[in-house]
C-alpha cells in the first residue's frame, strides 16, 4: 500500500518503523485531534495529525460605522495585542472607512507556439461571444448565482499570446471556479489557433483593490513618554522611509500582514494566495514599497492602505472547516466585500500600532513583555505554573535561563 493510501494511524506506524517518528511523537500526533479524522484526512495529503494554533480576537475594530470582533489564528501574542490597540485608537477617531471593488478573479490561457501572434489575437477578439458561451457551459452554477465570465482580454507579451478571462466568482475565493473554466475553454481556443495552449490557470495577481482610510487627531497618539504631535510626525516619516528604502518596506509590510494573515487563516481562506497578491502589488510600480501611507494633514494623521484581497466566504476549506465557519460567524462576515473591508482595515490599524511603537518606546519592550508566556512554556512550565513564571519574568531578564531558574524555584517551593 502506498503512503497516501494509508490511514493516519498506518502512516504514523510506517514513520516509526522507518525511524523518522518516535513512539512518543506518534502518540502526541494521535492525541491532538480537533477535526474529525476523516475531514482532516480529506483536506490534507499524507495526514498524520493536526497542528493547532491559538485563536484570539482583535476587539472592537470599527469599520464603516460598524464594530467587528476579528478572529485571528496566530502563535504571536503581540500581533493581536497590537491590532486591538490600533483598533482602539481608530475607534477614538470614528473608526476606519473601507471600500471594496467588485470581486472578480482572472484566469489565463496562454499560447507560445503561434506563427502569427497578431492574426491569432484577432481570431480570439472576434470570438469573445463564443468564449463566453463555453465558459458559461463549463460552470453553469456560478452563472445561475449571477456570476461567470465577464470579459475577455488579449495581450501579446514577447512571443506569447495571453488571453485573460475576467470572471465574477460571487462569494467564493474562486480558484476552483476559474481553473475549471480555463481548462474547459482552452481546448476550443487551441482548435481555433491550431496550437496547444501552454497553460490554462487562474492568476493570483488580483487586480481589484480594497481601500481603508483613517484620520486620527494627533492627541490620541500620545504615549506615556512622547506627545501625540511628535508621534504623528515620526509615523509620517517612517511611512516616507518605507517608500524609498526597500529594506524598511519589507518589514513595514510584514507588520501589515501580521494581522491580515492571522485573520485570513482563521476565516479558512488561502493565506498563500493573499500573501502572493499583496506582495506582488507592493512591487507593481517596479520597486518594492510600503503598502500603507501616513501623512500629516493639518492637525490630523491620515492613513491609507489599498490591497488586493482574494478571499471568499463560501467554498473549499471555508465550507469544510467547522472552525472557519464559526470564525466567520464571530466576525460577522456576511459577504466577500465585508470580509475584504475588515481585513484591510485590520492591516491598517496593525500598521498604526507598529509605527506608533517604533515612533515612541520601541518595539522590543512590549514584544518581550508578551513573550514571557512563551518563555515559561519553553522552560517546561505547565498549567498554573505558566502564569506564575511569566509574571515573575516581567521583573527580571527575559530569557530562557531565567525562566528555567524561576520554574525550578517555584517547584522547590511547592515541594516537588
Amino acid at each position: 500500500m502506498k503512503f497516501y493510501q494509508m490511514t493516519p494511524a498506518q502512516r504514523r506506524d510506517a514513520l516509526m518503523q522507518s525511524g523518522d517518528l518516535t513512539p512518543a511523537d506518534a502518540a502526541f500526533w494521535a492525541d491532538r485531534n480537533v477535526l474529525p479524522e476523516a475531514i482532516a484526512d480529506a483536506l490534507s495529503e499524507n495526514q498524520i495529525g493536526q497542528f493547532a494554533l491559538p485563536l484570539g480576537v482583535a476587539r472592537d475594530l470599527m469599520v464603516n460605522g460598524q464594530m467587528y470582533q476579528v478572529p485571528m489564528a496566530t502563535e504571536e501574542p503581540s500581533v493581536i495585542a497590537a491590532a486591538s490597540n490600533g483598533a482602539r485608537i481608530a475607534k477614538l477617531n470614528g473608526g476606519v472607512t473601507a471600500t471594496a471593488a467588485k470581486h472578480v478573479v482572472v484566469g489565463e490561457v496562454v499560447f507560445d507556439q503561434l506563427a502569427d501572434l497578431q492574426a491569432a489575437q484577432l481570431v480570439i477578439n472576434a470570438r469573445r461571444g463564443e468564449i463566453k458561451s463555453l465558459a458559461d457551459a463549463a460552470h453553469p452554477s456560478i452563472v445561475r448565482r449571477g456570476g461567470g465570465l465577464q470579459q475577455v482580454e488579449t495581450e501579446i507579451i514577447a512571443h506569447f499570446l495571453k488571453i485573460s478571462l475576467i470572471i465574477d466568482v460571487q462569494q467564493a475565493m474562486g480558484a476552483n471556479i476559474v481553473n475549471t473554466i480555463c481548462e474547459a475553454v482552452a481546448p476550443q481556443l487551441s482548435d481555433w489557433l491550431g496550437s496547444p495552449a501552454l497553460v490554462a490557470i487562474l492568476s493570483n495577481d488580483d487586480r481589484q483593490l480594497t481601500t481603508a482610510t483613517v484620520a486620527l487627531n494627533v492627541e490620541t497618539l500620545a504615549t506615556k513618554t512622547t506627545d501625540g504631535a511628535t508621534i504623528a510626525r515620526k509615523i509620517a516619516a517612517l511611512s516616507d522611509l518605507a517608500q524609498v528604502d526597500g529594506a524598511r518596506a519589507v518589514t513595514h509590510n510584514k507588520g501589515i500582514m501580521n494581522g491580515i494573515a492571522a485573520a485570513v487563516l482563521a476565516s479558512g481562506n488561502d493565506t498563500r494566495a493573499v500573501s502572493a497578491a499583496v506582495h506582488a502589488y507592493a512591487a507593481h510600480s517596479g520597486h518594492y514599497v510600503g503598502l500603507s501611507t501616513w501623512q500629516l494633514v493639518g492637525d490630523q494623521l491620515v492613513g491609507e492602505l489599498s490591497l488586493p484581497m482574494p478571499v471568499g466566504v463560501v467554498g473549499g476549506a471555508i465550507s469544510a472547516l467547522p472552525a472557519a465557519q464559526a470564525a466567520q460567524r464571530l466576525g460577522s462576515y456576511q459577504d466577500v466585500a465585508t470580509l475584504q473591508a475588515v481585513l484591510v482595515a485590520l492591516g491598517l490599524v496593525q500598521n498604526l500600532a507598529a509605527l506608533r511603537a517604533l515612533a515612541g518606546p520601541g518595539i522590543q519592550a512590549g514584544h518581550m513583555a508578551l513573550q514571557a508566556n512563551a518563555l515559561a512554556i519553553q522552560a517546561g512550565a505547565v498549567g498554573d505554573e505558566i502564569q506564575v513564571v511569566a509574571q515573575q519574568l516581567q521583573q527580571q531578564t527575559k530569557d530562557l535561563a531565567t525562566a528555567k531558574a524561576l520554574l525550578t524555584q517555584l517547584r522547590l517551593q511547592k515541594g516537588e
